[in-house]
């Protein structure tokens, strides 16, 4: 039987984050954005009070792209995602384990945001947060860490939001997990990145020795080609096999304009490099029409849908229309992504191919990329695309004890080499052992008193 919980409170804190070189993605280039930070008090039944902690960015224009919206917008979206949540999960007055909470929650998430406007994807957000601080207040009133807590399912999941999966599907894909001691980085090309020469894709000092890479696409087959031909040349002086994947951020309009792109990767010799190392192609067209496109032959190349991952029933349903995978983001949800991982396991254990792949959205060094390598390690997640370091300086407006404090704990993680902390990158992989500590990966907290109130939505979303 799982640990219940009662909720005394959750608070949301902010902090600036400025980037050390714009990062481009789809439609728009991210030079700043808040940090947000999440504290939870819980009541464990017969061990106390306990509190926990988590942390993301407040990143604009992807998890909702409606260009109506201005970046700004989006952002408070996820401010008024997160203030909903939190009045829905501090009415739950009773004793409830974890995943009772976020199941108990989630739909009336989804439709309250819903009627104020803010996507599913967004939704997912607020609830997403409040989970991971409420899993590392849990883990530390029980006194385990995450690799552990999780394979005994200390948080309670289930199969009521998985109707296709059963109770014991999901018991022993958890019980079965051992951790991977080391993850491999898969290195972003931005689409403002520089290619060629200094400070390029193939320069170790700005890809940190990685072996996988991933390369934003703009949703324009041609210019698109002529980019990962260019790319494809420098990383071929690496002399090592790297291998690929590409992120089109929704950016190609529909299946023709994906089939142009395929025909591409398959005929163009200029492109050899790139096709014979690609993994797999993400998230390709809107999520709206992913929906309404079954993907045919196309299905061939290896597409996974991430953007398009806004449900519990997103995968089945990506899957009838001919994707093999989904990506894990911590921010969409640390639960979603264990019963997509079950999904994967069992539907590949027939021989077909079905896998989840590790996608970061700017994870910042301390909470947030913790716990997002944990949870990727956990489910087994052999490499996982890292940007956090590689957009900001460091821990960035981090107050340096506070970093100082991370490096201290977690010395596998970070080092300062007379630049300021940083995270510690081995031979192209991050190294997990230092995560299976006291708590959800993570036995250090922020500065509580060296961040700013959450600030308060500006936008009209009624």
């Amino acid at each position: 039987m799982a640990p219940r919980l009662k909720l005394r409170d959750i608070a949301f804190f902010e902090r600036p984050v400025h980037f050390a070189r714009p990062f481009r993605f789809g439609a728009i280039t991210i030079n700043a954005t808040p940090q947000l930070f999440v504290r939870v008090e819980i009541e464990v039944e017969g061990r106390g009070t306990v509190v926990g902690a988590s942390a993301e960015l407040l990143v604009p224009k992807w998890f909702d792209k409606r260009p109506e919206l201005s970046p700004a917008q989006t952002v408070d979206g996820l401010r008024r995602s997160l203030e909903i949540a939190r009045g829905l999960y501090l009415a739950r007055t009773g004793f409830l384990t974890a995943f009772d909470l976020h199941a108990s929650c989630i739909g009336a998430q989804v439709a309250t945001c819903a009627k104020k406007n803010i996507p599913a994807l967004a939704a997912a957000y607020g609830p997403a947060e409040i989970d991971k601080a409420i899993l590392d207040a849990l883990l530390r009133a029980m006194d385990t860490n995450f690799f552990d807590g999780m394979a005994g399912n200390v948080a309670g999941i289930d199969a009521r939001l998985s109707p296709d999966l059963k109770e014991t599907d999901i018991a022993q894909f958890l019980a079965g997990r051992e951790p991977l001691p080391r993850v491999a980085i898969r290195h972003t090309v931005g689409l403002d990145d520089t290619v060629e020469g200094e400070g390029g894709v193939a320069d170790a000092r700005e890809n940190a020795g990685a072996n996988y890479f991933r390369l934003k696409l703009s949703g324009d087959f041609a210019a698109d080609a002529a980019r990962l031909t260019r790319i494809g040349k420098e990383l071929d002086t690496l002399r090592r096999d790297y291998k690929v994947t590409l992120d089109a951020n929704e950016q190609y309009a529909d299946l023709s304009a994906l089939h142009a792109l395929t025909d591409r990767l398959d005929h163009d010799a200029a492109l050899r490099s790139i096709a014979s190392r690609l993994l797999y192609v993400e998230q390709p067209m809107p999520r709206d029409i992913t929906r309404q496109s079954p993907l045919g032959l196309l299905a061939a190349h290896g597409f996974i849908i991430d953007e398009a991952d806004d449900s519990y029933d997103a995968f089945p349903a990506a899957r009838a229309l001919g994707y093999c995978g989904i990506s894990t983001k911590s921010c969409k949800g640390l639960y979603k992504s264990i019963v997509n991982a079950t999904r994967a396991a069992k539907w590949s254990a027939g021989g077909a191919r079905f896998f989840v792949t590790g996608e970061d959205l700017t994870c910042q060094a301390g909470l947030a990329v913790q716990q997002d390598l944990a949870l990727g390690a956990f489910i087994g997640v052999t490499h996982a695309e890292r940007n956090g370091h590689h957009y900001v300086d460091g821990f960035g407006e981090t107050p340096a004890a506070e970093a100082a404090a991370f490096a201290d704990a977690h010395p596998d993680l970070y080092a300062d080499v007379g630049q300021g902390v940083r995270l510690s990158i081995h031979n192209g992989d991050l190294l997990t052992g230092s995560l299976a500590t006291t708590g959800f990966a993570t036995s250090v907290h922020p500065d509580w008193s060296a961040l700013t109130p959450l600030e308060q939505p500006k936008s009209p979303w009624e």
